[in-house]
């Protein structure tokens, strides 16, 4: 699939509906409109997915915390679009198992905890109802005290009783993940385009919004583009975006924004998700990723501007402290590689704690704030992102007076994910890529797919591109198929999200200069542009 930036080449006519902001939320609901034959763009101000999609946990799951609050009706939500998206994006998300140990001096009912998974293993009745076998989840179980130290031997020894152990999903590599919703609405004919900020809106009668201002960022060059509803799913930007429609300092909708972050280690548990309970009655999770330990989150309200958010330290001492209260084997800052955060956009009228927050969504007719012309979404988490936009359809078609085509993103495999059984699949791939590594056909295949034998193909129709570049076995061809085929425009594009090069931490200079000088003969960099480049990059990494 060659992903365009329509911004380079926009052509006239009007659209059905134009989408602000490309993370997960925009994509989905971009490739469900566009599937069900609306004319669709999109404006993503950076790269897509750059923001919250790309600071979860890398986890598809129903959200088992959510028993606790009543959710019923989200958790079964939850668990319904697990399945689905392991259905149709199979090399993406994968079975993990998950430990929850129990201790004597546990914060809460063991009874009520027990009660909770058999009621979670119920609202998950159609778990094994996948495309792919190995895509089948077990019910839940609990294990003695010998079994879990067996499990997990690093565990806080001290009052340990037994464990829970059960399953949820694991997404390898969320960017790609919601690249792969992007390049599913190009596929169906969405005109989408990163780098291209919403300055401003078109007016019609009656002030009806009838279209956006868009900029590319790298020519500065500006457009008008029409449509006949503006769906606004800026995400923890989406009060501000209301703002700028409104020409008001501020609007009655408000983004609530909780900061979550996560720390890498290298790897300090099992394979499975250890879940531990905080002293606040909270959790965290230790979770297994490419042979580290992925650590997270924290879940606390962020009351300044998401434009000037990074990761604190104070952050990261948090959950440095949560371990060595919680678990068995102590970190310090030293043995943090790397360290990354975000904002989760959370439906305003909660009057709770972040983390007792519900992960639901709410869906708005601005027509009630006097903003005709405009939809916004706010709230929602990743794993019900594409239920999520069949909701925004549903307003969409009754704002248009449209009856749509029937959904189809249940059914389809995502662009790239066309594969029905991932084991005979890779057997396959190992089969006639024999001229390259097991780690990088492991690593290629999975994530990139169907897509997969483009990048192989790069790589033995110039040698130079057969490089490996990290211990996955990450080769210099992703970086050619990311700028030629998905639009990655600057070094962060090709190392954060497209390949996972620089996901791990600093790769060193070594690897990036490799890297950016690819870059830079593709995309036509001079060599102040390339230093610059990297400059941007290593300030990703200065985390204290």
């Amino acid at each position: 699939m060659l992903l365009k930036r329509y911004i380079e080449d926009p052509e006239g006519g009007k659209f059905d509906i134009i989408i602000v902001g490309g993370g997960i939320t925009g994509a989905a609901v971009a490739y469900i409109a566009a599937a069900r034959s609306l004319s669709v763009a999109l404006f993503e101000k950076k790269d897509y997915g750059g923001a919250t999609s790309a600071a979860t946990s890398k986890l598809i799951h129903g959200g088992l915390r959510y028993l606790a609050n009543g959710e019923l009706r989200l958790v079964r939500e939850s668990l319904r679009e697990r399945r689905i998206l392991g259905n149709i994006a199979p090399n993406f998300v994968y079975s993990l198992p998950f430990i929850m140990p129990m201790y004597k001096r546990w914060k809460g009912n063991i009874w009520k905890m027990l009660a909770g998974m058999y009621l979670y293993d119920l609202l998950s009745y159609d778990k094994k109802d996948t495309w792919d076998k190995s895509k089948r989840l077990q019910n839940h179980k609990l294990v003695s005290h010998r079994k879990t130290i067996r499990l997990e031997p690093n565990l806080r020894m001290k009052d340990l009783r037994n464990a829970f152990y059960f399953f949820d999903y694991q997404s390898i590599f969320p960017e790609r993940l919601t690249l792969a919703f992007i390049k599913s609405a190009a596929e169906y004919g969405a005109k989408v385009s990163n780098y291209t900020p919403v300055d401003g809106f078109i007016y019609g009668e009656a002030g009806r919004i009838t279209g956006v201002k868009v900029r590319d960022l790298f020519t500065g060059r500006t457009s008008e583009v029409h449509g006949s509803l503006v769906i606004n799913c800026g995400g923890t930007w989406a009060d501000k975006i209301l703002s700028l429609a409104s020409g008001a300092a501020s609007t009655a909708h408000k983004v609530k924004r909780s900061e979550g972050i996560h720390i890498i280690t290298k790897k300090i548990a099992g394979h499975h998700v250890v879940s531990l309970q905080k002293a606040d009655g909270g959790h965290m999770m230790i979770m297994p990723w490419r042979d580290h330990s992925l650590i997270g989150t924290t879940d606390k309200e962020y009351y300044g501007d998401p434009d000037d958010y990074r990761v604190s330290a104070e952050s990261i001492d948090e959950i440095i402290e949560n371990v060595n209260a919680n678990f068995g084997r102590k970190i310090s800052r030293e043995d943090i590689i790397h360290a990354y955060g975000g904002l989760r956009p959370l439906v305003d009228d909660q009057t709770k704690g972040s983390y007792e927050t519900s992960r639901r969504y709410e869906v708005y007719d601005n027509a009630v704030d006097g903003i005709e012309g405009m939809i916004t979404v706010e709230g929602g988490k990743y794993t019900t992102s594409r239920s999520l936009a069949r909701e925004v359809l549903k307003l969409i078609s009754v704002k248009l007076d449209r009856t749509l085509s029937d959904s189809v993103s249940d059914n389809l495999y995502l662009s790239g994910c066309e594969i029905r059984d991932m084991r005979q699949f890779m057997i396959r791939q190992h089969l006639n890529y024999r001229d390259f590594s097991r780690n990088t056909v492991e690593y290629v295949s999975r994530n990139y797919g169907t897509e997969s034998k483009v990048v192989f193909q790069i790589a033995r129709d110039d040698s130079r591109y057969a490089e490996v570049v990290s211990n996955d076995g990450e080769i210099l061809a992703e970086v050619v198929y990311a700028i030629r085929y998905e639009c990655a425009r600057t070094l962060r594009d090709i190392m954060l999200r497209r390949t996972g090069t620089g996901t791990l931490g600093n790769p060193g200079r070594k690897v990036t200069d490799k890297i950016a000088a690819v870059a830079a003969e593709m995309l036509g960099w001079n060599d102040r542009r390339r230093e610059e480049e990297i400059a941007s990059l290593t300030r990703v990494y200065e985390l204290f």
